[in-house]
């Protein structure tokens, strides 16, 4: 589990981050959301040990403040808003990149093994001899989907895995929208594995979401579940947008 203990973040005498407390858990889809400059991907700029705040973070009961980076990033991937790779390298040699935290001097068959894996995943292994700098915004998205999940591909017994992303379905068209928040679902089913994601789209937090952290001006309007935290209310007061919530099986639908 990964929980949050009263974390703040300052900019002088701002808090981008107001005494946030949450916890996230295996087995579900954890998303955070929030209009424009709520503190999201500040958020997961702290959880991920990239950003100094105040509070605590902790992987599994340990605090992330006493974990060495290189300790971190073996069992921690991160998918930053901006991934920029500025060489002529193969897409194949890109995702070998997220295998980095596991070998000194040279990728061993393990190694090769996940990144042949993980671009399987994610429908890019036909363009691994592929100048990575020459792809889409999309392609490149979704070769970066494959080498943070080469990253942490493999189980370790007694540790979990945790996956963060930050507005991972930028670029992406509609269709790759759904396949790869379908693709999550299945990797959620890992017990051993925390996502936590930030996205924009609601009605996709309503369709994927099991898990919402809504951020409101840095602090926590609301934490819970779909039903908990996707209200009218709540959607007046952080988005300043009146909607109906269709509850259709199970399902909520929201019509703006």
């Amino acid at each position: 589990m990964l929980q949050l203990e009263h974390v703040t973040i300052k900019a002088g005498a701002r808090k981008l981050i107001d005494d946030v407390s949450v916890d996230f858990r295996p087995g579900q889809m954890n998303l955070i959301i929030g209009p424009n400059g709520s503190g999201k991907s500040t958020l997961i700029k702290a959880i991920s040990k990239q950003m100094a705040f105040e509070g605590q973070v902790r992987y599994d009961g340990r605090d992330v403040t006493g974990l060495a980076y290189q300790d971190l990033a073996r069992f921690r991937a991160v998918l930053s808003q901006h991934t920029e790779v500025a060489f002529p390298l193969k897409v194949s040699e890109v995702v070998m990149m997220g295998r980095y935290p596991h070998f000194r001097t040279h990728p061993g068959a393990v190694d090769q093994q996940a990144v042949d894996e993980a671009m399987d995943y994610f429908d890019v292994k036909a363009m691994a001899d592929r100048d990575y700098t020459t792809l889409s915004g999309g392609e490149k998205q979704r070769v970066n989907f494959a080498r943070v999940l080469a990253q942490i591909w493999f189980s370790v017994p007694g540790q979990m895995r945790y996956l963060l992303l930050d507005e991972p379905l930028t670029f992406l068209d509609v269709n790759f929208q759904y396949q790869f928040m379908r693709k999550l679902q299945q990797l959620e089913q890992q017990n051993d594995l925390v996502i936590v994601g930030v996205i924009h789209d609601l009605n996709l937090a309503a369709r994927f979401g099991d898990s919402l952290l809504l951020l409101l001006d840095g602090r926590m309007l609301a934490s819970g579940t779909l039903p908990e935290v996707l209200t009218k209310e709540n959607i007046q007061q952080a988005f300043h947008i009146s909607v109906d919530i269709i509850d259709h099986k199970g399902a909520l639908h929201l019509s703006f």
